[in-house]
């Protein structure tokens, strides 16, 4: 299987160097990778490093709690995508859910997708599925939808636990077939991304992408 067509080739790690963020990018432009994820501080230097390939420009909104205002992420996404970012990942404000604010939750999402849909770009919403239960992943997922949405997605990788098979396999059942599905954290190796793509995954998040394209295996890690 081409892996390739499923990766967003990611490094969100706080003492990421430019260094490190130019490497991706080359590992992302040598094996046609979907897109690189960086924090937005490096979205920039990401689109001119890519220029001239395919390789999207993907970004964290909210990141890594999910607790900042909705104000705050559509002023983080709208900069973000002047910078060069036709992807952004946004972190489901998880308290919000837990406290079954649901319209916030749904407002917080719709309105960033509206934002970035004006603009041209796609939006993934992390769910950060290791604090829900399955009904607050049924209802995130229900949310989503309502929302426009174009993504939903498992996990941060800096929390508690990453992506799951029976995670995708509810998120997929939940939003259908028009939305997609991404599983982040934990994906280190070919047999495990295989699986995902499996259960219903329609794109990988991951720091271990060249490991999975090459067949062998990345070991342990969060992302």
């Amino acid at each position: 299987m081409n892996y390739s067509q499923y990766i967003d080739h990611t490094l969100l790690k706080a003492d990421a160097t430019l260094e490190q963020i130019t490497k991706l990018c080359e590992e992302a432009r040598t094996h046609k990778f979907v897109s690189v994820c960086v924090n937005s501080y490096y979205v920039k230097a990401a689109k001119e490093l890519l220029t001239g390939s395919d390789v999207k420009v993907c970004t964290v909104v909210g990141f890594p709690l999910g607790a900042s205002t909705m104000e705050t992420k559509r002023f983080e996404a709208m900069k973000a995508i002047a910078d060069g970012a036709t992807e952004v990942d946004m972190v489901l404000n998880i308290s919000a859910m837990k406290s079954k604010n649901y319209q916030y939750c749904l407002d917080d999402m719709s309105s960033l997708a509206q934002v970035c849909h004006a603009q041209g770009a796609l939006l993934k919403v992390i769910f950060e599925n290791c604090l829900l239960t399955d009904e607050e992943k049924k209802m995130a997922c229900e949310l989503a939808v309502k929302a426009g949405v174009d993504f939903v997605k498992t996990s941060t990788g800096f929390s508690t636990g990453g992506a799951t098979i029976e995670d995708v396999k509810l998120m997929r059942s939940i939003v259908g077939e028009k939305i997609g599905v991404k599983a982040s954290g934990g994906i280190r190796n070919a047999e495990t991304a295989q699986k995902m793509i499996e259960a219903g995954a329609s794109r990988l998040g991951t720091s271990a992408s060249v490991e999975i394209v090459s067949g062998t295996n990345a070991g342990a890690g969060n992302y």
